[in-house]
Order: structure tokens, then sequence, then C-alpha cells
């Protein structure tokens, strides 16, 4: 039992690790400068958008695929993703806060529609993940579960934050229209 517990935490430990190494090459490119502030932005928003939309794909895919090796190992990460997920929007907002800092800009922005709906999708995320333990499932028992279908709330307001600032959107609404696709899974009956 000792060893398979052991065996289990690598794995995990392993994953974080996958997990982080974009994060790491984003974070060398933007501290030696061989990449701009607006592509540390850019990077950072992509990949928290690409964990997000893997985690709302999980239950989906779950129960088009049941017992599959792909859909039990997503399951099994959940967590681990969602919480990448966050690290990597609230890499995206440090950028941001660094950038802006002293300049007496983030108040004034944070009232527009487009860095609105990132600030509050970001206040979600922050109570989601610090949440996405154990103890915290243990504490809050049934309200765990309706605390994060939250989720739904902080992706809708992450697409419109990624639409209103980008400069060109399209990427942005064929993301969009792939999640509601997948979503729609949700409500497919596998044929028995």
């Amino acid at each position: 039992m000792a060893l398979q517990k052991l065996h289990f935490l690598s794995i995990k430990y392993l994953v974080w690790l996958i997990f982080c190494i974009p994060g790491i090459h984003i974070l060398v490119r933007f501290l030696t400068d061989a990449m701009t502030y607006g592509q540390t932005i850019l990077e950072t928003g992509n990949w928290s958008v690409g964990f997000l939309f893997v985690v709302l794909a999980v239950t989906p895919l779950r129960r088009l695929f049941p017992n599959t090796w792909l859909a039990n190992w997503l399951m099994l990460h959940r967590r681990a993703i969602g919480v990448a997920s966050f690290g990597y929007a609230a890499f995206h907002t440090f950028v941001y806060l660094e950038r802006k800092w002293g300049y007496g800009y983030i108040l004034p922005e944070a009232k527009n529609p487009d860095l609105l709906t990132g600030w509050i999708a970001f206040a979600v995320f922050l109570v989601l993940a610090v949440t996405s333990n154990n103890q915290s499932v243990r504490l809050l028992r049934k309200n765990w579960q309706h605390l994060h279908r939250t989720v739904y709330i902080a992706a809708g307001l992450t697409f419109a934050h990624w639409v209103l600032t980008s400069i060109e959107p399209q990427t942005a609404y064929i993301c969009l229209g792939a999640l509601c696709l997948v979503e729609c899974l949700r409500f497919v009956r596998r044929p028995s």
C-alpha cells in the first residue's frame, strides 16, 4: 500500500512538473528580454485558457468515453489541471501588474469592461484554486461542488475578457464555440 501511494505521489509530482514546463520557458524568455510584454501576456493567457478548456471537457469526455485511459487520467488529475489554469492566469496577471505598477493605470483600467471581466474571473479562480484540496472538500461538503460550479461563470468572464482585449478575437470565438460544443456533449446519451 505504501509503495502504491509513493508511486501515485511520484506521478502527481511529474504531472505538476510537466504543467510547469511552458511557464518556466515563458518566464526565462520574459526575464531575458527574449519575449515582449505583449507576447508574455498572450502566451500565459493562452495556456490558462487551454488548461481551463481541458478541465471543462473532462466530464463530457468521461461520459462519452467511460473507462478509457485518457478520460480516467484527466479525471484523476482534474484538480491539478484546474490549479495549473489558475497558475497561468496568476502569471498573466502578475506580468500585467508588473508592467502597469507605479503608473496609476491599474485602478482606472480595472473599470473598463475588457479588464473588469478579467479581474472578476481571476477572483473566482482564486477562490476555486484555494479550495482545490481535500481539506476544503471535507470542510465544505456538498457546498464544495456548488462552489466549484462557479467555474462556468469564470469561464464565461474569461472568454469575454479574451474577446474584449484581443486585437483579433477570431481565435477566442473559435475556442468558445468549441467549448460550447464540448459542453453540449454532456447531454448526448451513449448508445447502450
